[in-house]
């Protein structure tokens, strides 16, 4: 059922609480997936061997698909409408988690995960897009809020529920967590209406769609092979060259369509560069100090699996704490100063976590840091995505969303791979010496890149009230224009 846009939804409402319930769910699924691994590593290479290099795909091969496919992702979700996209990516989830629990190689994970990670492409933009075209205006930035509180829940309780399991059963059941989520968030959906526009004809842009898809399929490969195979090795290069010329040759591409999957149109905004430019560099730290501090715990500080998974669950108790508050004040005040002391916040929490050494207690090695980066965490989210789904309109609500996520992917992609050589190792067999004499040093530099975030932040970001901005862009301009940004979600975050 398709509603008209004076068909608006209250968030206190029973279609209301079915949006947030379908719309956290969905996006939970897709935290679970990215997050959920790292931890069963280990396990996996003592079950089923293989390289370091194909070791370390296992973790980036979702991360790597859902970055290439999200633009891709959010055109098809303006166009066919997001609840159908978003039920198809959760069905593909679905199989590819399955097939993720029974591979009987490293070579069928990797192909799984890939699977997983294109499913993963069509839920997140499709699931937020939903939520933001939904719910009536008012009621928009306290439902983002709830829902980022309550779906980035699966970025810590996730790695400790997959952890638990990896101690306590097997590695391959750490793919099926989701599986009951998906199975509840598709019953759910089928109580939403599909609230909107009329769904505009389909696009045949193929052409932009596989240069989108290579372009960020290759960067993203080469990045995160280029520390462990070495940057001038022929796959390395190769990759790099292809993506890099698939991406110069979309924008022109893009300029020449009449109906562009990516829409240049939507970067006419200065706040909408300056907030996708502060996501590339806080969820790109994000992730990297995530990832160190799961090395730390596991390699350094005698941490089970379980126990690394678990750190960082009063950030998360912290973060959903404060989201919906954080809603409240971005609709009174705007979201220009919450960010940038959200994001000051957590370049804190890395300093503190800077120095988390074996000896040291939980409470004197890592519980203030995660305090502190829950606090940043609750305050920044919000704003930064009521801010960039305010820039747009409704009707462009998947792309836009789908541009920022992949903003925060490509920063988790680019500054993760950056790890071994801020450790000093290659991505091989010496990653406990490395991440022993590095770990320190590394964590400041994420602090120092979230600092650059915070910056950009404050400098560029307008403190209009989201409620005060207009619903449709200012007049767009000439696709021939170049383009520029605005906004974020925790991907991860």
């Amino acid at each position: 059922m398709t509603f008209n846009g004076n068909s608006l939804v209250a968030l206190r409402s029973t279609t209301g609480t079915l949006l947030i319930t379908a719309t956290v769910l969905a996006s939970l699924v897709g935290f679970l997936d990215a997050y959920v691994v790292i931890v069963a590593v280990p396990a996996i290479k003592r079950d089923l061997g293989g390289s370091a290099t194909a070791l370390q795909f296992v973790v980036t091969g979702y991360l790597l698909t859902v970055a290439s496919f999200l633009l891709l992702s959010g055109a098809l979700a303006d166009r066919f409408g997001r609840r159908r996209v978003l039920e198809a990516g959760l069905l593909v989830m679905l199989l590819a988690s399955v097939l993720c629990s029974l591979a009987p190689s490293v070579g069928w994970l990797i192909a799984a995960r890939i699977a997983q990670g294109v499913g993963g492409a069509l839920v997140v933009p499709s699931s937020l897009a939903m939520l933001n075209g939904t719910l009536r205006v008012a009621d928009r930035a306290r439902g983002i809020g709830i829902w980022a509180g309550l779906a980035t829940l699966g970025t810590t309780l996730g790695p400790f529920a997959g952890g638990w399991l990896v101690d306590h059963a097997s590695w391959r059941w750490v793919f099926l967590l989701n599986v009951p989520v998906i199975v509840i968030a598709l019953v759910v959906l089928r109580f939403v209406p599909e609230v909107g526009r009329a769904v505009r004809p389909a696009s045949a842009d193929l052409l932009g769609g596989v240069l989108a898809v290579v372009g960020l399929g290759g960067v993203t490969y080469a990045l995160t092979d280029g520390p462990a195979s070495g940057w001038l090795t022929a796959p390395v290069l190769i990759a790099a060259v292809l993506g890099l010329g698939s991406l110069v040759a979309l924008v022109p591409v893009e300029r020449r369509r009449p109906a562009p999957m990516l829409k240049l149109s939507l970067f006419a905004s200065r706040q909408f560069s300056a907030i996708n430019v502060t996501t590339v560099l806080l969820y790109g730290a994000w992730a990297a100090a995530n990832y160190l501090l799961v090395l730390q715990c596991e390699l350094q500080l005698g941490y089970t699996a379980a126990q690394a998974g678990a750190v960082l669950i009063p950030e998360s108790v912290v973060f959903l704490a404060l989201s919906p508050f954080a809603g409240a004040l971005v609709a009174r005040f705007g979201p220009r100063w919450l960010m940038a002391a959200g994001i000051l916040a957590v370049a804190v929490a890395f300093f503190l976590l800077s120095g988390a050494s074996p000896g040291e207690s939980y409470a004197q090695a890592i519980l203030p840091g995660a305090l502190v980066w829950g606090l940043g965490a609750g305050l920044l989210v919000t704003p930064l995505t009521a801010a960039v789904l305010s820039a747009v309109d409704d009707a462009d609500l998947g792309e836009a969303s789908a541009i920022n996520d992949g903003a925060s992917r490509v920063g988790a992609l680019l500054i993760t791979a950056l790890v071994p050589v801020l450790i000093g190792g290659s991505g091989g067999g010496g990653l406990t010496t490395a991440i022993r004499g590095g770990y320190s040093a590394a964590m400041i530099v994420m602090g120092g890149i979230t600092v650059a975030s915070a910056i950009v932040a404050a400098v560029f970001v307008s403190n209009v009230r989201p409620g005060a901005m207009p619903m449709t862009p200012a007049p767009r301009i000439n696709s021939c224009a170049l383009p520029v940004i605005e906004r974020p979600v925790p991907q991860g975050k």
